[in-house]
């Protein structure tokens, strides 16, 4: 298994779509590109890995092939020792089609003996995937798993926390490989975050808040973005450390007034009276890395708020409006959890500055004044 997290696209039903369903590829910078013809490689850039793949085994694959980097079939190595032979220049990894638990054995001893596993999984149980990728820890080899749409690999990527380390899609339109990357980016990434120094803390009386109640279990050192403006947000800590009056609740995050925003997946944000079960936020550690979370239910009820400004080293001013309770927390350098209601002028936060406006929710380059 390896970190990287590879997007191949399989062409060979793209049909008269071939050439512009390969433009899009590259510009998506697709790692590999799948197909049974050597000659559908014409013009490919030596960025990408070509790969030839067969299904039916030894007998399909061609006496040239051309300008392949790997070749994919069926069937144990010791079963292709001739034709590796006679291909020096070229890798060799394995196919197998999962039905039973036969197969399922097979293609555990491929992903850990293989340097390359395509391993194509018929029932749409992800059971057995979790089964091969616990086999595969340690081995130095890859995994790639077939994926019939880009919500299948969006799981895929994500089995086990770990997911496999790429998915193969069939490509049979403009458009295809775009969705591939993107599901392959929905599993996180980074966020750039900076220190913020409190200047003010108002109590405002009455409003609606929303707790944000996710699917799944924060990390102490971890919360979502919530501002009042769209330029300036903080972060908000979960509810994974312990309170004197009530137990944890490390799925969720008492994130702010219902106007606030709150960022989700591809930099785009919503106001917390927008989420709903089944939406997706953004959770952020205090080294600005991130995941997508999906939201369970959110909470909207009437509580005394309390408003903190802020301002960053760049001048830019930052407000939340949070519930005035001192259970109700944000998170600090070394991922120090600070109560809200004991903020005061000159004390450090940690807070997240996007540079676009927003127009229902997306960056836009345009006049947009926030005060």
């Amino acid at each position: 298994m390896t970190d990287a997290k590879l997007c191949w696209l399989d062409i060979r039903g793209a049909g008269t779509a071939t050439q512009a369903v390969l433009e899009e590829a590259l510009h998506q910078r697709i790692e590999g590109i799948v197909a049974a013809d050597p000659a559908a490689f014409a013009g490919l850039p030596p960025t990408v890995r070509k790969v030839l793949l067969f299904e039916d085994g030894l007998d399909a694959v061609p006496a040239d092939l051309g300008a392949a980097d790997l070749v994919v079939v069926p069937g144990p190595r010791e079963e292709r020792a001739a034709l590796q032979e006679a291909h020096p220049d070229v890798e060799f990894g394995r196919y197998v089609e999962i039905v039973d638990a036969d197969t399922l054995e097979d293609a555990c001893l491929a992903a850990r003996l293989e340097p390359w596993s395509v391993l194509d999984f018929r029932d749409p149980t992800k059971i057995p995937l979790e089964i091969v990728i616990a086999a595969a820890t340690g081995a130095p080899g890859s995994i790639i798993t077939t994926a019939s749409n880009t919500e299948e690999a969006e799981i895929i990527y994500g089995v086990l926390e770990l997911g496999s380390d790429g998915v193969l899609m069939r490509a049979n339109t403009v458009g295809d490989a775009t969705a591939l990357r993107t599901a392959a980016s929905a599993r996180g990434g980074e966020i750039d975050l900076v220190e913020l120094t409190v200047t003010r803390t108002t109590h405002i009386g009455m409003g609606e808040r929303a707790c944000v109640d996710t699917t799944t279990h924060f990390r102490k050192d971890e919360g979502i973005l919530v501002g009042s403006h769209s330029k300036g947000m903080v972060l908000c800590v979960s509810e994974t450390h312990p309170l004197p009056y009530m137990p944890t609740r490390p799925f969720r995050v008492n994130a702010g007034a219902l106007h606030s925003y709150t960022v989700s997946q591809a930099g785009r944000t919503h106001y917390l009276s927008e989420l709903h079960a089944g939406s997706k936020v953004l959770a952020v550690d205090v080294k600005g890395r991130t995941r997508p979370v999906s939201v369970g239910r959110v909470k909207i009820e009437t509580r005394p708020l309390i408003s903190i400004d802020a301002v960053a080293p760049s001048g830019q001013t930052v407000n939340l409006i949070l519930q005035d309770d001192w259970h109700v927390r944000v998170l600090g350098p070394n991922a120090a959890v600070l109560n809200s209601t004991e903020l005061k002028p000159g004390d450090t936060i940690l807070g997240h500055l996007p540079t676009a406006d927003r127009h229902v929710g997306y960056p836009i380059d345009e006049f947009c004044l926030e005060k």
